[in-house]
């Protein structure tokens, strides 16, 4: 991870957050251990140490590690969200959230306020500026976008069950992993989707707000099938190789040479 210039307070915690993670999920940082010292973090990632200690506070928040008393920041295991398991496929994932917040959507076009939508538009601009600097495999601004709708709807369980869709997405590494792979597909179309959610909200439009957040999953779900098909190709291509090898007549020749 580069230095980080121009400290923007809010974006650069949230990229520590995301980096962390990160390596605490490729194992360099393990259940059990010790995170850096603050110190260290702060140069490794080029930021102030305040906003170490801002990323710190939210890793905690999210159940990835335990702030101790004298004893510095450990790795945790994450458990999850209650009731999910932890085998649950991108594809229920997703149904659920189309589902949810389709709804939420239309509920929210109905009740969401100003400030509410000029800090969706922050968002955007966050995505776009996400987009342009090739951070496509970023979700901060895509979550909150979909965590200010979830506001908007002024239902607090609603509000939690969608922050939970988004811990499980998180949380869980293979979920995390199609998401991204999702997200990298079409960057500039799934900007102007959300943009075409936004537009609906901004016309107190429910109808229009629930069918363009379904279109914006749809895509989603068809981009998740495809590279789902094209790991499924890909693996009976190196098994039928790896047959091909075994039983090729170069490799029986050889085998009957040396005897």
């Amino acid at each position: 991870m580069g230095k980080m210039h121009g400290e923007n307070k809010t974006r650069l915690f949230r990229q520590v957050v995301e980096r962390v993670v990160q390596l605490i999920d490729s194992g360099e940082y393990p259940v059990g251990s010790r995170l850096p010292a603050e110190r260290e973090m702060s140069e490794r990632f080029g930021v102030s140490r305040p906003t170490i200690r801002e990323a710190v506070i939210a890793l905690e928040a999210m159940g990835r590690v335990a702030v101790g008393s004298g004893s510095g920041v450990h790795v945790v295991e994450w458990r999850g969200v209650k009731g999910v398991e932890s085998t649950v496929s991108p594809f229920e994932l997703l149904e659920t959230r189309v589902l949810v917040e389709g709804e939420a959507a239309a509920l929210a076009a109905s009740m969401i306020s100003t400030e509410q939508l000029a800090k969706l538009a922050e968002a955007l601009d966050e995505m776009a500026a996400e987009n342009k600097v090739g951070q496509t495999d970023s979700n901060f601004a895509d979550r909150k976008f979909h965590t200010i709708i979830a506001e908007a709807t002024n239902n607090r369980v609603l509000i939690t069950m969608i922050e939970n869709l988004w811990e499980t997405q998180d949380g869980l590494r293979h979920i995390k992993q199609a998401h991204q792979a999702v997200c990298t597909s079409q960057p500039q179309v799934r900007l102007k989707e959300h943009q075409a959610i936004y537009d609906a909200l901004a016309s107190r439009d429910s109808h229009a707000a629930r069918t363009a957040m379904r279109k914006h999953f749809t895509r989603g779900i068809d981009a998740l099938h495809r590279s789902t098909e094209e790991e499924a190709v890909e693996a009976v291509r190196r098994q039928l190789t790896e047959t091909r090898e075994r039983f090729s007549m170069n490799r029986l020749n050889q085998t009957v040479s040396a005897s």
